[in-house]
C-alpha cells in the first residue's frame, strides 16, 4: 500500500486566518453582536456571544436597574476566558470587555487575542438600547457603562472603529485589520 501524500486544505493551510481569536467590544447598543456575526461570517469562524453567558443572576439584576459589579462579572468573565480557549483554532468573540482588567483576564485565556472596539456616544448608545425590544438590558443602565468604560485604543492589538458607521462597513474594516494580523493602521 502506498502512502498517499495529504495536502491541508487553505484554511488550515492559512495559520494567520485559523488562528485569528477576536472580541467585538463596546458599550450596550454599539452593535456588537451584528458586527460581530458578519465578521465571524467573512471569516469563517465561530461566534460566541457574551450574554449569552451571564448567569440567571446577572441577567435578574440588569433587569431590575442594577449594574454589575467586577465581582458579578468575575464567573462570567472565566466563562468566556474558557470558551475562547476551547477554540485555539480560531473565534470571534461578543463581549463588552469595558475595563483593562476583564481584557486582561480574556488575554490570559486566549494569548494573541485581538479587540475590535466600536465607540458611540452615550447619547446613541441610550437611544439605541431603547430601540431594543425584548432586550434584558434597560436603558437606564447605559450612564454605567461609559462610566466603566476604560479606552482601550492604547493597549496592543486593539482597532477602534467610530459605531456609528453602517455594520457592513464595520465589519469589513475589521476583517481587513485582522488579516493584517491586528496591526493598527
Amino acid at each position: 500500500m502506498t502512502a498517499v501524500p495529504q495536502t491541508l486544505s487553505p484554511s488550515a493551510a492559512d495559520t494567520s486566518q485559523a488562528a485569528v481569536r477576536v472580541v467585538v467590544m463596546g458599550v450596550a447598543g454599539c452593535g456588537k453582536s451584528a458586527v460581530g456575526r458578519l465578521v465571524a461570517a467573512q471569516l469563517g469562524l465561530p461566534l460566541i456571544e457574551g450574554d449569552d453567558f451571564h448567569p440567571p443572576g446577572n441577567i435578574a439584576k440588569m433587569q431590575q436597574g442594577i449594574a454589575l459589579t467586577d465581582e458579578d462579572r468575575a464567573g462570567w468573565l472565566r466563562q468566556l476566558g474558557a470558551e475562547l480557549a476551547r477554540h485555539p483554532e480560531g473565534v470571534v468573540l461578543t463581549c463588552s470587555a469595558l475595563k483593562a482588567a476583564y481584557r486582561n483576564s480574556l488575554r490570559s485565556a486566549a494569548p494573541g487575542l485581538q479587540f475590535v472596539h466600536l465607540a458611540i456616544s452615550q447619547a446613541e448608545s441610550l437611544r439605541r438600547v431603547g430601540q431594543r425590544a425584548g432586550h434584558f438590558y434597560p436603558p437606564s443602565l447605559v450612564a454605567s457603562q461609559f462610566e466603566a468604560l476604560q479606552d482601550p485604543s492604547a493597549e496592543p492589538g486593539v482597532l477602534t472603529l467610530a459605531g456609528d458607521a453602517p455594520l457592513e462597513s464595520l465589519a469589513h474594516s475589521a476583517v481587513d485589520w485582522l488579516a493584517g494580523a491586528g496591526r493598527p493602521r
